[in-house]
């Protein structure tokens, strides 16, 4: 009798142990199914490029035409810009001052622009812009004139689907100062050869003795015949 509840009691502990890792393993593959798959999230560069350099291309034409709607349209209510004086100002400054038509320029340009996209609702825009006849109506009615060249950059943020441009910033570029051409050192002046020595001036030979003249030889004195003596008279016996 003890023998048999000794095997039931062992048959009860085996079936708890099955029941026990039959539950872990459905646990653990519920927990698998349950895990959600990693995605990689999918940015549209190329659209977002596009619709930045549209805005950025456009703020000319909304300076020329004085589109406050435009202003009002793409700047975040809670934009913040520091401009090329280095003061602070927001969206409500922007739209102030093209209502009150203070910007005017007669050419307004935009160039050299590169957008940096941070992810599908944020970028950067950096470029360069060139006013020419460029002025700006102080409170006061003095104009400042604002004609140069800007560097520039705009910080985007898509919201509700839209892109906003929630903060900026610009400063005026100095006239580049003039380098001095390197003065270039001249090239070691040739030493010029050795002045070629003339060849030393020919001696006149020494003037060639004159021969002492010839003394003419004395005239020979022709001495005059002697006379014939006549034989001598022999005398006579």
């Amino acid at each position: 009798m003890k023998r048999k509840g000794f095997w039931v009691v062992l048959g009860l502990m085996v079936s708890l142990v099955l029941l026990s890792g039959c539950q872990k393993a459905a646990e653990d593959t519920n927990r698998a199914a349950a895990a959600p798959s990693p995605t990689t999230e999918t940015i549209d560069t190329a659209a977002i490029e596009t619709e930045l350099l549209r805005i950025e291309n456009d703020w000319p034409r909304t300076i020329k035409e004085k589109d406050v709607e435009a202003v009002k349209r793409v700047e975040a209510d809670d934009a913040v810009f520091v401009y090329p004086d280095g003061s602070v100002g927001d969206k409500t400054t922007d739209v102030k001052d093209m209502e009150n038509g203070a910007l005017s320029a007669d050419s307004w340009e935009i160039m050299d622009l590169k957008v940096t996209v941070l992810n599908k609702d944020a970028a950067v825009v950096n470029g360069r812009s060139v006013v020419k006849n460029g002025k700006y109506k102080m409170p006061d009615g003095k104009s400042n004139d604002i004609s140069g060249q800007y560097r520039f950059i705009d910080t985007f943020a898509r919201r509700n689907g839209e892109w906003k441009l929630v903060a900026g910033a610009s400063t005026k570029i100095g006239q580049p100062v003039a380098t001095a051409t390197p003065t270039v050192k001249p090239s070691p002046a040739m030493t010029p050869l050795p002045a070629t020595t003339s060849a030393p001036a020919m001696r006149p030979s020494p003037a060639m003795t004159a021969s002492p003249a010839t003394r003419p030889l004395p005239p020979i004195k022709v001495l005059p015949p002697k006379p014939k003596l006549s034989p001598i008279a022999k005398p006579t016996p």
